[in-house]
């Protein structure tokens, strides 16, 4: 096969979590800086990976394989605890979701949004991904609303 048809890989910064290999998501340090404790903030390098896998121990590593977990974070984050905020910033929370859900509605999550692009410049401090939690309460909602009408 002639080698211009041949597509190269993407180069890419994104790491795996050393535990369970999910793509990390790489977060600024000011993200770092503002959810872990001092102790756990100083294991890693000036920026980190966030890894969502929902019951993956790890929360934050580095290009080392150094990393932070459950027990070094000021607070677990969604999707670690399903209980917390989706939203770090206004506390907006799936139970939200799942009230606009079960009587037919989008007020709530569509207010949730609303609020969230009008203010997201705390968001790369607040949330534990580093950015906006839109496409993440957008994600919910959808995954949500299709289970729902599967029946599940």
């Amino acid at each position: 096969m002639n080698k211009a048809f041949v597509r190269e890989p993407e180069p890419t910064d994104a790491l795996r979590c050393p535990r369970c290999g999910t793509l990390g998501k790489l977060v600024p340090a000011i993200t770092l800086d503002t959810q872990l404790r001092a102790e756990a903030r100083q294991k890693l390098g000036s920026t980190g990976y966030y890894c969502s896998f929902p019951t993956c121990e790890v929360v934050y590593f580095d290009a080392f394989d150094r990393f932070a977990e459950l027990a070094d974070c000021e607070r677990v984050p969604y999707p670690k605890d399903p209980h917390a905020p989706i939203c770090g910033c206004h506390g907006f929370s799936t139970e939200a979701i799942e009230a606009d859900l079960a009587v037919g509605s989008v007020e709530r999550t569509r207010a949730a949004v609303a609020q969230a692009k009008a203010n997201q410049s705390e968001c790369p401090a607040r949330s534990p991904w580093g950015e906006s939690c839109i496409g993440e309460i957008q994600r919910y909602y959808m995954r949500r609303q299709a289970e729902l009408k599967r029946g599940r």
